[in-house]
């Protein structure tokens, strides 16, 4: 089981079963410090993951972004530390 925000290509690689969730990516289960609608996004998921007999399985999870993706803030203010570490080092 995976949720998912490009479920198209993870059928294509042959995931058992798919939550498809519109979020922006990086953020499947929501906004950060978001626990309520990061609680929801995972017991929907579950709850798809026991129904789901079948692999290949894509259900579509109900969940719209609160807000406009052209106005999402695609990255937090400041880099996640493997991110950091690895621009130090020249890996990206």
């Amino acid at each position: 089981m995976t949720v998912n925000l490009i479920w198209e290509f993870q059928r294509a690689l042959g995931m058992p079963r798919v939550a498809a969730v519109e979020h922006p990516f990086g953020r499947p289960f929501g906004e950060v410090a978001d626990r309520a609608t990061q609680t929801a996004v995972l017991r929907a998921a579950l709850a798809i993951f026991a129904a789901a007999k079948d692999p290949g399985h894509v259900a579509h999870l109900d969940f719209v972004w609160h807000e406009d993706p052209k106005q999402t803030r695609w990255h937090p203010p400041e880099p996640a530390p493997i991110i950091r570490y690895m621009k130090e080092r020249g890996k990206i």
